[in-house]
């Protein structure tokens, strides 16, 4: 999100800027598609595209285009093979296009736009072509897509907007350090808690939404399917129980218990009393987190996010 941020304020600043994108790439390229950087006229650069040599040649032609009357829309594709004909310099065996699309400050519109998505959890498409930068309600089935005919004729349309969310239930210490980690990892989050007037709640800056709200109806706060996180740290096990309870016969791509061995066996125990199967509980990612001996609510993040990432990347 800061990286539009940055846009929006030098175009508010009536700053021509460059936004160059990655919109193919190929073998160990530095850059991967969607990889985007901003140069401003100011000299401002944010973001990156791969780094090393390549990028910096390429961000040296931005900072000339800037200087002349007239700046183009333009893609142009960088071999990492050495010293050959659009040749990077780079020995990485790999390929990249790169877009360069100057904005001014007929922009700020589609730049609010995409801001706006990135807040509120909306889904929206941006589509850069030879002619355009534009923002779109398309809902791409996959992160990317785009065709190149050719220098003048091609496509790269990209999902702005999370498409996974993770729903963190308990908006304690480990929730804090939860909600940090995913928001820059690109998830939309969203905290519950049964507790009125918890600071740490209160103090969540990081969460998209937050929520004081009553377990016994949590099922209707949580949307299911196949981009739907759920992360369980309630502040006590009935709680955490009551949760799992109301959620287990759900379909998420991922349900998660924060706990201690000993206690889920309990709570084990107890649910299969109450009628849950052993195939059910089987489903549930308990204790969350890969095991790498997690001490701070930060390392407990970090086990949980590499967790949850693995799921989203590779699939159950």
């Amino acid at each position: 999100m800061i990286f539009w941020q940055h846009i929006l304020n030098k175009l508010k600043d009536n700053q021509k800027i460059y936004v160059l994108t990655v919109i193919e790439n190929h073998g160990s390229s530095p850059g991967r598609k969607g990889f985007k950087m901003l140069v401003a006229q100011d000299g401002f650069i944010f973001g990156s595209i791969g780094g090393g040599v390549m990028e910096f040649s390429l961000v040296e032609e931005a900072q000339r285009l800037l200087t002349e009357e007239k700046s183009p829309t333009f893609i142009k594709k960088q071999i990492h093979k050495g010293n050959i004909k659009d040749g990077s310099g780079m020995i990485c065996s790999g390929e990249q296009t790169v877009a360069f699309h100057c904005l001014d400050n007929k922009h700020i519109s589609v730049v609010r736009d995409i801001l706006n998505c990135l807040k509120n959890g909306e889904k929206r498409t941006l589509r850069l072509t030879p002619n355009s930068f534009d923002l779109s309600h398309k809902i791409l089935e996959n992160r990317f897509d785009y065709q190149i005919t050719s220098t003048t004729n091609w496509f790269f349309e990209e999902h702005i907007g999370s498409k996974e969310t993770l729903y963190i239930v308990g908006g304690g210490h480990v929730g804090v350090a939860v909600s940090e980690l995913f928001i820059k990892l690109g998830f939309y989050v969203v905290v519950f808690d049964n507790r009125k007037n918890l600071n740490t709640l209160k103090n969540n800056t990081f969460a998209n939404k937050k929520m004081v709200i009553n377990y016994e109806k949590i099922n209707n706060y949580i949307t299911k399917g196949n981009t739907s996180y759920v992360a369980i740290m309630t502040n006590k096990y009935t709680d955490d129980k009551l949760v799992l309870s109301k959620l287990l016969k759900n379909d998420y791509k991922f349900l998660g218990v924060l706990g201690s061995k000993a206690k889920l066996k309990t709570m084990w125990e107890v649910l299969l009393k109450e009628g849950f199967t052993q195939e059910e509980l089987n489903t549930i990612y308990a204790p969350i987190g890969i095991s790498i001996k997690s001490e701070t609510v930060e390392e407990i993040a970090v086990s949980i996010a590499a967790q949850i990432i693995q799921i989203k990347n590779y699939g159950k």
